[in-house]
């Protein structure tokens, strides 16, 4: 099984993450652009069980326009975001954003959400990417 690593800038919060995520997912929502402070996020969904976090993080918790209310984890030190939680739908599994990862070039987005919201010149480009308003 392969294991990941993703850490944070300062190496306080570090992730070990087994096998491939279930989803790598690029989000539109004005939500993830103000988290990001860019035009989306980029973010893989592993099992909760598949995740090990070593240090301790922060959270603060959101209501989106989906309605769902999402934790968001990040380091206390240097505030980079590590990972999140959403309820329902995405109950038990773990969020992280690919640019965490030691190697974040392992996986291709297979879903764009939020396109309503996604900026004109933005193009997610593949043959199985999903695309999502």
């Amino acid at each position: 099984m392969t294991i990941r690593t993703a850490s944070c800038r300062c190496g306080q919060v570090k992730l070990t993450i087994a096998g491939d995520p279930l989803r790598v997912s690029v989000c539109h929502c004005l939500n993830c652009k103000k988290r990001s402070g860019s035009a989306f996020t980029v973010q893989a969904r592993w099992p909760v069980q598949n995740v090990t976090i070593d240090g301790e993080t922060k959270h603060w918790t959101v209501t989106g326009a989906s309605g769902n209310r999402t934790k968001f984890h990040f380091c206390p030190q240097c505030a980079l975001d590590m990972y999140f939680t959403i309820e329902g739908a995405f109950e038990g599994l773990i969020a992280t954003p690919l640019g965490i990862f030691d190697d974040p070039y392992f996986a291709n987005p297979s879903h764009s959400v939020w396109e309503v919201r996604k900026h004109d010149w933005v193009e997610i480009l593949g043959e199985d990417v999903e695309h999502l308003d």
